[in-house]
């Protein structure tokens, strides 16, 4: 009897490259690993899409859209390529307009997309409907998703079999068309036996010919367990990666999978093996120069605990040591659980797990619930959509009071709709000021990227790679970057100031292949010192000055907002610990600052 043909989607190229390097791979340094990749026999990638969308953007100086032109004109037109949507968030952290998400789905069928993931991080199946009819609209195969995760101990209400069947029932009666279907499990925290019980009621559902698939993470060492679980129970297909971007936060390996289905009756794609040893040699060396966070490659046990999805792990403790706080990332890991107990279940997965990881990150900070993030609050709020069980009542009422926003029950759709900001004609008249060709994909990149799109398409955004075998890349005035020598202090290892500009950086020196961390040293320049029971205004935690509400004169309550800074993805607010008359302002807008250094002073 012939062995049962199951689809390998790689996904080493999107969730992968997210998964380790919080997507921060240039186009150039693996497209050679993409030829490889093609000659072992692969035929399906995920390519594009989710963060590894917005990051090009904001920290490759690259376009999505000229990286997937690029992909397609390799692996040639038969491929399947896939790309991953955020239902109404599309590629983007907030819900889109109805014009941004049909304009989404135009805009990826142009650019060599096959087939489009869809999910919704709440599981509400309304949030896909319209963005299903879309994705068919110009011509694509809709893969929509039911999401998974498991609860932290001692919760329930949610993510069990019956809250999944409830969802997929849920799909099939709204009428939301598509191709195929995906159980999403970005945490990796599903035990085996639920996927196992979850495929083979979603196999009654929909019957013998529809295809069905999962996706899971290593992150929480059960990932090959739930594959197996997932292909006994009836699966037609899982998603592998390639060394060294998997296992670990990410997929598994397709070797370690290859392995696992010996002496079984599956077919992985009729990959061969040494043709896939070739190709993760050529990725390996293509990647050789990037700094590999040591916490991409581990397992945790803690993770069910959270839980945090390996996409977007790494992108969070990125963050974390450019803002030198990466010591409180045990603390943050721990005061998610009870963040997504309180939050209403909603599955961590983008933008959610990121409102998760902003509030746990803010209660480590700033003390318990003594900020809400605004991503998290919205979402409690219903501004996102409903969340699988009610959000704690006095969380809502904190959130309402904080972001003045009340709850709602609306559609998002029709909220994003009468915002301005997210519609085309807004990005349009934005790019004509600067003098930018409102072509389509800018109007979109615009859109999904805000302010920084429009850096971007100005030419002016940063370049943010961490490599570690060269020279670390100088860019100045965030244009011209160049290689400096790597060798003229090798020996002189330590903390040291070095002046830039006229701009100070503390700068870790290391011998080998250590992580070199350079962030603005604490601005040093005379401040006006404040009067008999005046005070300094410090900055809560590392970040950039994102808006100064006060100027030199002003007279300030205490508790008053004087600061927004930002960080981690999310706007902190700077209170006045003192009434009084702000004295000196001694940061500017933009401007990075430590933690604890002076913003203001009150007299």
């Amino acid at each position: 009897m012939s062995k049962k043909y199951i689809d390998v989607m790689d996904t080493t190229f999107r969730d992968g490259f997210q998964s380790v390097f919080g997507g921060r791979v240039l186009m150039d340094d693996f497209f050679p690993a993409v030829e490889a990749a093609k000659e072992a026999g692969i035929t399906h990638f995920e390519f594009g899409g989710g963060a590894r969308f917005q990051s090009l953007f904001f920290y490759l100086r690259e376009n999505a859209f000229e990286m997937m032109d690029r992909f397609r004109e390799i692996v040639g037109p038969e491929a399947n390529l896939q790309t991953l949507a955020r239902g109404i968030n599309t590629v983007m952290l907030d819900t889109g307009s109805r014009e941004l998400v049909d304009m989404h789905a135009k805009m990826f069928a142009k650019h060599g997309v096959t087939t489009i993931r869809n999910f919704d991080a709440l599981n509400d199946v309304q949030n896909l409907e319209y963005s299903a009819e879309c994705i068919k609209k110009y011509g694509l195969n809709h893969e929509v998703v039911v999401t998974l995760m498991d609860l932290p101990p001692g919760c329930e209400g949610a993510h069990d079999v019956p809250f999944y069947e409830q969802t997929l029932r849920q799909i099939l009666d709204s009428g939301v068309p598509f191709d195929s279907l995906c159980f999403k499990d970005a945490s990796g925290t599903s035990s085996p036996q639920k996927v196992y019980e979850t495929i083979q009621m979603a196999r009654k559902l929909v019957g013998e010919d529809m295809h069905i698939r999962l996706h899971t993470h290593e992150t929480a060492g059960v990932s090959v367990a739930c594959y197996l679980a997932a292909l006994e129970a009836g699966a037609d297909g899982i998603d592998l990666a390639a060394s060294p971007v998997s296992g670990g936060t990410s997929q598994p390996d397709i070797l370690t999978m290859l392995h696992a289905v010996k002496g079984k009756n599956y077919d992985l794609g009729g990959l061969d093996i040494e043709k896939v040893l070739k190709y993760e040699e050529v990725l390996r060396d293509q990647l050789k120069d990037y700094f590999m966070p040591p916490e991409a490659t581990q397992v945790s046990p803690l993770i069910p605990f959270s839980p945090m999805p390996g996409g977007a792990l790494t992108a969070n403790t990125q963050m974390m040591r450019d803002n030198n706080t990466l010591h409180k990332f045990p603390e943050v890991i721990k005061a998610m659980r009870e963040v997504v107990e309180r939050g209403g279940f909603g599955t961590s997965v983008t933008p959610v797990s990121q409102f998760y990881w902003q509030q746990a990150y803010a209660n480590v900070m700033f003390g318990p619930w003594k900020q809400i993030a605004p991503g998290y609050g919205k979402m409690v709020l219903g501004y996102f959509g409903k969340t699988p069980v009610e959000p704690d009542p006095e969380i809502v009422k904190l959130a309402s009071e904080k972001l003045k926003l009340e709850p709602t029950k609306e559609n998002p759709l029709d909220i994003a709709d009468r915002d301005e900001r997210k519609t085309m004609a807004f990005w349009e008249n934005r790019l004509k000021e600067e003098g930018i060709e409102a072509t389509e994909e800018n109007i979109f990149i615009a859109a999904a990227c805000d302010e920084k799109g429009i850096t971007f398409l100005k030419g002016d955004g940063p370049l943010n790679v961490r490599k570690v075998d060269e020279a670390d890349l100088v860019c100045e005035d965030n244009k011209d970057c160049k290689l400096g020598e790597d060798k003229a202090m090798s020996n002189a290892t330590g903390n040291y100031t070095v002046v830039v500009d006229g701009q100070k950086f503390n700068v870790t020196v290391a011998e080998g292949n250590a992580d070199i961390q350079v962030t603005p040293a604490a601005s040093t320049a005379p401040a006006a010192a404040p009067s008999a029971g005046g005070a300094e205004v410090p900055a809560t935690v590392a970040g950039n000055v994102w808006k100064l509400l006060v100027k030199v004169g002003d007279t300030v309550e205490k508790g008053q907002v004087v600061a927004i800074l930002e960080a981690m993805k999310m706007e902190i607010d700077v209170e006045a610990p003192v009434a009084g008359k702000i004295a000196s302002i001694t940061v500017s807008a933009n401007e990075a600052v430590e933690e604890g250094q002076t913003i203001a002073t009150i007299s």
